[in-house]
């Protein structure tokens, strides 16, 4: 179950919201609503190995070969059904 606490609760007991943001993330509210989320630093350190893992890239980026393997392949015929929705 997320902790869901106002800034000034946090602000007064950090020390309890820590051991608990070990085991679950604690919301951090003001004015009722979320402004931050207190989790555990192994948490973050994996959110950030994560997000680096999904870079995302322009195109231009690929090597020509990639970029021309990539133009020639086609979709799998079993997903076929899916251009209809091109349509609309």
């Amino acid at each position: 179950m997320e902790h869901i606490i106002p800034a000034s609760e946090f602000t007064r007991n950090f020390g309890r919201y820590q051991m608990i943001a070990q085991r679950e993330p604690v919301a951090v509210t003001s004015h009722g609503r979320t402004t931050g989320y207190f989790i555990a630093a192994e948490d973050y350190e994996a959110f950030k190995r994560f997000k680096e893992a999904r870079r995302g890239f322009a195109t231009v980026e690929l090597p020509e070969e990639k970029a021309r393997a990539i133009s020639a392949s086609r979709m799998d015929e079993r997903h076929n059904h899916l251009d209809s929705m091109l349509d609309e």
